[in-house]
């Protein structure tokens, strides 16, 4: 089972904090940031729905 994802909202440079599990992989300026993020972490990107707030 891929580690819970979470995505903060955007700080003061527009950069979101995204939280894999209990690590912190770094920061998404871009979709494809976010995206390479979830790969990462065992999800394919394809079943994802960005806009879920689940």
């Amino acid at each position: 089972m891929a580690a819970p994802i979470v995505v903060y909202p955007p700080d003061e440079d527009g950069g979101r904090r995204v939280r894999a599990g209990c690590a912190i992989p770094g920061g998404a300026y871009r979709t494809g940031d976010l995206l390479d993020f979830l790969r990462r972490a065992g999800l394919d990107p394809d079943d994802v729905t960005l806009d879920d707030p689940g």
